[in-house]
């Protein structure tokens, strides 16, 4: 499988029109992909991107440009040694290390190379990876750093462990589909009334949690949880999101303001390098702690992990590199017995992160409970193969491939800056 070709597009999506997106650090986020097209010799294509929200989105774009060498011309085949060629040159390593532009451009690779090879074998990315052998997923991961919490014999026992089962649980899949949760009610930029519509909505569609922004106003932050308790009732759980706004102490004093209100947990409270920070929020507040959509590597996750700093992992399929990674991420969460409840909230991002999640079920944890994955009804229109939400589960992917190819008549409206919604 002899890389020929790639082809790269800034695309971008004038979300903050409406305010779609919109928190308390991202004020008027325009959605955008650099998304990516690898092309065999044979003619075969898989597709890729990474989520920015606008400005630098060309920026990541020149760094997958910038990786070219590594993959065209080469052989992708070996999917673990793919991943390694590209994070493992000391020149472009030496930019992050492992973290940054350089992470987000491997990603777009990584996954359009995952997503050829599940082309290639007729399934979604979800059931081939689940197809896989143990030890093959355990050549998959890169293991430097991480034997001090997890080694590959361990590793491997998890995905031997996992594999009874796994037929009733793709069975249930298939019939069930996975369980999401909806931050659509809940954008800063929103009024009190589209909040409780939405709200309403979601609990209407099945939705058993939905997700409220906070940050900017603590009266503000209290009247709208106050708002949304009162419409969805006692039973539906609601998770709040700061998006990196506060110190600790502001994040902890926060928290207690909205504690009566019963907040199921409290996401991205504070730097999401601040391991320590968050480890103190987590005790002092009273409240679980979700992060991991800026998390930028494998290690940083391990680590929230051993401080004992975080109570739900939120792997993102495009902010560290690519699906080799997320592979490790799981490991670790499921050596920790931490839930994983993926990062959705960008164009494309639901699409790709339910293989993670539905894999993640079947071969790695084999369990759902306490486990969602976010889910933003924008955008999905733009995709080949978009997200199909019922009564508030993700229903199985069933077409071959990554579920990231972008419509040819999308990219040509949206390229920035010569596309016709931009020019």
């Amino acid at each position: 499988m002899k890389i020929a070709a790639i082809e790269t597009y800034d695309v971008r999506f004038p979300t903050s029109r409406e305010l779609d997106g919109s928190d308390a650090m991202n004020p008027d986020p325009d959605y955008s992909a650099a998304y990516v097209v690898l092309r065999t010799e044979s003619g075969a294509e898989g597709y890729g991107f990474t989520f920015t929200i606008g400005r630098g989105n060309e920026v990541v774009r020149a760094a997958i440009d910038a990786l070219a060498p590594f993959v065209v011309g080469q052989d992708a085949s070996d999917l673990g040694e793919f991943s390694r060629r590209l994070t493992h040159d000391s020149q472009i390593r030496w930019l992050g290390p492992e973290k940054g532009v350089t992470s987000l451009a491997t990603a777009a690779l990584v996954n359009a190379a995952w997503d050829l090879a599940a082309r290639a074998a007729g399934l979604p990315l979800w059931r081939y990876l689940a197809s896989l052998e143990p030890a093959r997923i355990v050549d998959m991961v890169d293991w430097r750093y991480l034997s001090d919490a997890l080694t590959p014999a361990e590793a491997l026992s998890i995905l031997q462990n996992a594999r009874e089962g796994r037929d009733d649980r793709i069975a249930y899949l298939q019939r069930h589909g996975y369980p999401a949760y909806t931050t659509s009610p809940g954008w800063l930029g929103y009024d009190d009334a589209k909040l409780e519509r939405l709200a309403r909505e979601a609990v209407a569609d099945g939705y058993q949690q939905i997700k409220l922004k906070v940050g900017a106003d603590l009266a503000d932050d209290v009247r709208r949880m106050r708002l949304a308790r009162s419409v969805v009732g006692d039973s539906i759980r609601i998770a709040v999101d700061a998006n990196q706004r506060w110190d600790v102490t502001e994040a902890i004093d926060w928290m207690a303001a909205l504690a009566p209100y019963d907040p199921w947990w409290i996401e991205e409270p504070t730097s999401p390098d601040d391991i320590l920070g968050h480890a103190a929020i987590r005790r002092g507040a009273g409240v679980p702690v979700a992060t991991g959509e800026h998390v930028q590597n494998r290690i940083v996750f391990k680590q929230l992990l051993q401080a004992e700093a975080v109570d739900f992992v939120q792997i993102d399929a495009c902010r560290v590199a690519g699906v080799n990674e997320n592979l490790a991420i799981l490991l670790l969460a499921a050596k920790f017995g931490k839930p994983v409840c993926p990062h959705a909230g960008g164009v494309g991002l639901c699409e790709v992160v339910q293989h993670l999640s539905m894999f993640d079920f079947v071969a790695v944890s084999g369990r759902l409970d306490n486990r969602v994955i976010e889910y933003v009804d924008h955008l999905h229109e733009h995709f080949t193969d978009p997200v199909v939400i019922r009564d508030g589960a993700y229903q199985a992917p069933s077409a071959p491939g990554f579920s990231a190819q972008m419509l040819p008549s999308s990219i040509a409206r949206y390229s920035f800056p010569d596309g016709p919604e931009w020019a």
